[in-house]
């Protein structure tokens, strides 16, 4: 949330000015606010900082230490994880699982996500937003320091944005498509301008990308980073910073151990809790050995990744266990798109197989702990969910009654067949849970009149078909990737068919409105406005059918206090309270 903000430094007052100048020479070509009567008007954000008066004595980690017991007689929190250790680089670590946990606790970006899914301060102390949404003014915290003890400052954000927009830059594409997109500017030593070609409600969401130290990697191109020994030994501003990556074998690294950051808890959030003050991660190779590593107390956590993992920790024994929603939505969508199912696009067929369908007891006996209900197209938890959305009461009897009334289409024509004309089948993966849940779901349809089958499918196939629009209804899972932010765009709206994510082809000009209006306003105060239209106009619409959010379950030893999961934009935001943790001694 947007708080007041109270001009501190001369250098803003003067970045400001330069600011409005561009912008009112520019004033006849910026876009025109959608005029919204309930809309509250953009405020700046800002956060008290103190600087610290000394600096602590700082050593670089060791990029390779053999394996020794030393460090296991400290008080250490220790996780199992799945994988390897590929690069420790925030621009590089969401290709690797492993990476981007570990990542997550030795850099900050300029936001970070809370607990509500919002972005708040981080690296960053304020920000102002123009009116048109193209240009943040971004100030920069001034008491931060890189955990070699060098000041952090602008240069730091220019070298990174240097990175992600080289052409050349070897990480996700996509990440890279987008930071080329975006003009940034250095106005001072604690001042940064980011220019949009259009405005991005999302774009504080983007900021959350780890920030790497200029001093450190100065002359190195985005080429030549990839196989920069910096990845193995990394740098950082958070928390926790690497302290020795232990081979057991003489050969790859088998664990990695993190130690509380001394310039971190200098800073003002770094001087209540964190009373784990180190971190070691043990790398397995499968997920069977890390629940024996669990079990046989040579791990203190694991992470279940997916719904098979969560249930396999969700039953054991002796340890603790806490869960969460993970941000994927189950849902099942229509084919609006092919003539061959057209009478999709009818309001009132929808509606009716909306009405006909008991969502609660089919999630609860079918999927059991492993999901819970979902409500709204959005993930629950997050700043802009709306949890008492206008849902039908189950009734067969009216959804039969309404089927009457449907005027069924045929190749875009209204004809005069009946409801028992209606025939389609439901696409699912070959996973026996969503087998059974697609089958329950076509049982309870076909008792409203219509001709309903389940069409199971292997991996492969089912991801061919959802892409090229050969299914009637799909059984389909919807991943909002590393963000929490309501922008669900690439799913429903129809200028993200037949290349994009809208795999039903939905069309419908209220969802694209309140879609393209969220998406667009910068002010999140705003946006919640427009995505609280658009999951109303969703449920009303019936334009699919969320059914549910898949658990995420964390398995902890019992000696391991104070843990919370929020909502977890990504895996690694489990991480997000451990100043809270604690290690009892037995």
């Amino acid at each position: 949330m947007l708080r007041g903000f109270r001009w501190q430094f001369l250098v803003l007052v003067m970045a400001l000015v330069l600011f409005l100048t561009s912008l009112a020479s520019r004033t006849s070509n910026a876009p025109v606010p959608v005029a919204e009567p309930t809309l509250i008007p953009p405020t700046a954000t800002t956060e008290v900082v103190v600087v610290p008066t000394a600096l602590p004595e700082v050593t670089v980690p060791a990029v390779i230490a053999p394996a020794n017991n030393a460090i296991d007689t400290i008080p250490t929190y220790r996780e199992a994880l799945v994988g390897r250790v590929g690069r420790l680089n925030p621009l590089f670590a969401n290709l690797n699982p492993v990476d981007h946990d570990i990542t997550s606790l030795i850099y900050e970006g300029l936001t970070r996500i809370n607990e509500y899914g919002e972005p708040v301060p981080s690296l960053a102390k304020s920000w102002v937003i123009s009116s048109d949404g193209l240009e943040y003014v971004v100030e920069l915290r001034e008491d931060i320091l890189w955990q070699d003890g060098i000041a952090f400052n602008s240069n730091d954000v220019i070298y990174t944005m240097g990175i992600l927009q080289d052409t050349e830059f070897p990480g996700d594409p996509a990440l890279g498509a987008f930071w080329r997109t975006v003009e940034v500017q250095q106005l001072d030593t604690y001042l940064v301008r980011f220019r949009l070609t259009q405005s991005l409600g999302r774009f504080l969401d983007m900021l959350k990308i780890g920030i790497l130290p200029e001093h450190a990697l100065r002359g190195t191109s985005a080429e030549q980073l990839l196989q920069h020994p910096f990845n193995l030994s990394p740098i950082g501003t958070g928390p926790y910073q690497l302290e020795a990556l232990r081979t057991l074998d003489g050969s790859q690294t088998q664990i990695v151990d993190l130690r509380a950051a001394p310039v971190y808890r200098q800073r003002p959030e770094g001087q209540s809790g964190y009373r784990v003050d180190r971190l070691s991660f043990h790398l397995f190779d499968s997920f069977e050995s890390a629940v024996a590593g669990l079990q046989g107390g040579v791990v203190d956590g694991l992470f279940g990744r997916d719904r098979d993992e969560s249930a396999r920790l969700m039953n054991l024994p002796g340890v603790n266990i806490y869960t969460t929603i993970e941000p994927t939505l189950g849902v099942l969508i229509f084919n609006w798109a092919s003539d061959q199912t057209a009478y999709f696009r009818e309001q009132r067929l929808r509606s009716a197989l909306q009405m006909g369908l008991d969502r609660s007891s089919i999630i609860e006996r079918i999927m059991g702990t492993e999901a819970i209900r979902a409500d709204s197209p959005l993930i629950a938890g997050s700043w802009a969910y709306v949890g008492d959305l206008p849902w039908p009461i189950p009734d067969a009897g009216a959804a039969r009654t309404m089927l009457q009334t449907v005027n069924i289409q045929r190749g875009g024509e209204a004809t005069s067949e009946t409801p028992n004309a209606i025939r389609f089948s439901i696409l699912a993966p070959d996973d026996e849970k969503l087998r059974t849940l697609a089958q329950e779901v076509a049982s309870q349809w076909s008792q409203l009149g219509i001709e309903v089958s389940v069409d199971v499918v292997d991996a492969a196939t089912y991801q061919s078909r959802l892409d090229n629009g050969e299914f009637g209804a799909a059984l389909v899972e919807l991943a909002m990737g590393d963000s929490a932010d309501p922008d669900v765009y690439q799913f429903w709206d129809a200028d993200q068919y037949p290349d994009g994510k809208n795999f039903g082809g939905v069309d419908d000009r209220r969802i694209a409105e309140d879609l393209e209006r969220g998406r667009s306003e910068p002010f999140s105060i705003n946006r919640a406005i427009h995505y609280t239209n658009f999951q109303r106009n969703f449920i009303t619409r019936a334009i699919a059918i969320p059914l549910y959010y898949p658990i995420r379950t964390y398995a902890i030893a019992t000696d391991v206090n104070g843990v919370q999961l929020g909502l977890l934009a990504s895996p690694a935001s489990r991480f997000q309270n451990i100043q809270e943790w604690a290690v009892m001694l037995g």
